[in-house]
């Protein structure tokens, strides 16, 4: 059983990766660190943890923890990402890794140095209706793409969140534009080109807040927006020559809408929907995690899959500031 360690606790952690953990077939969860110590024994007895820590170094030095879970504010991820591969312990870490790609390859140095596991907790990419459209678009159900439409939106003005902190790496493209470009990319095996953006910060905090994103995949085009301070929404839809597939509840499948995706013929006159009742993405990725770790050879999200991912993101930004096309 892989024994999992937890740094700090979070909301993410407390309301998905913990329960995820506790439910896990191949994996425990043996310890939950926080700088407050009454959080973390009152976490840990919550979760069935047998141990708590007053400090994130203490877990990391534990010889009852094989692997970590890191979902601290973004600006801390790359600092205790490196610092628990120095321990000699497996990582899982929170989304975004970084805030430039060019933090990663250290990190990957790290990995293969101590030998260990590290991946970015991307879940969508273990969710079987992930799986399903990419398997749907390399087959031809859709015939050629030409283009992929996204959105990601929720309304949050809380300064008190870390999403409204510029300084612990708040703004919309690290927390959700994440998502369109990992998620287009996986389904695809396609890299984009060049991109251009329209963002908009908000006046107080300093984080963006709105921005319009325009992806060239050479083959075809990703289109989406996305926002911190707008209604909330979600989807995804990969358009072909000879039909269209419709992701409801692409990101947070079961809260936004049913875990489902709908492939619509050419002249929308028929439709097929797909179910994917009772999964969990967490638990999924986890497990998936846990026996990667223990040396299976489940496909997991690699750091130099990171390192793709976030080139886009630092791309946009760029595109943000001037006309035109911004190279990836």
């Amino acid at each position: 059983m892989f024994r999992w360690g937890v740094l700090s606790t979070a909301k993410i952690g407390r309301e998905h990766l913990l329960p995820a953990m506790v439910e896990a077939d191949n994996g425990v969860l043996s310890a939950i660190a926080s700088r407050d110590m009454s959080k973390a024994r009152a976490l840990a007895d919550r979760f069935g943890a047998p141990h708590a820590f007053g400090s994130y170094g203490e877990l990391l030095a534990s010889e009852d923890v094989d692997g970590v879970y890191i979902p601290l504010p973004t600006a801390q991820h790359v600092e205790w990402t490196a610092k628990a591969i120095e321990a000699g312990k497996h990582v899982l870490v929170e989304k975004p890794l970084a805030l430039d790609a060019k933090d990663i390859p250290p990190l990957i140095a790290l990995r293969d140095a101590k030998k260990v596991l590290v991946c970015e907790a991307f879940m969508v990419v273990y969710h079987p209706q992930w799986i399903k459209v990419r398997e749907l678009i390399a087959n031809g159900a859709i015939g050629r793409l030409r283009h992929v439409q996204g959105a990601f939106s929720y309304y949050n003005v809380d300064p008190a969140n870390m999403r409204n902190q510029l300084d612990l790496g708040g703004g919309a493209l690290p927390d959700i534009g994440v998502y369109p470009t990992v998620s287009t990319r996986f389904s695809t095996g396609k890299e984009p080109l060049r991109v251009q953006a329209t963002i908009e910060r908000d006046k107080t905090f300093g984080t963006d807040i709105y921005s319009s994103i325009r992806a060239d995949f050479g083959d075809f085009e990703l289109s989406f927006y996305l926002s911190t301070q707008m209604a909330a929404r979600q989807v995804m839809v990969f358009h072909g020559e000879k039909g269209f597939i419709e992701v409801l509840s692409p990101f947070n499948a079961g809260i936004y809408d049913h875990h489902r995706i709908e492939l619509h013929n050419q002249n929308h006159s028929e439709a097929q929907v797909f179910r994917f009742p009772g999964m969990q993405q967490y638990r999924l990725e986890v497990e998936a995690f846990a026996r990667a770790a223990l040396g299976g050879k489940d496909r997991v999200f690699t750091l130099e899959e990171s390192v793709l991912n976030q080139k886009v993101i630092d791309a946009i930004f760029r595109a943000g500031e001037k006309e035109g096309w911004e190279t990836v």
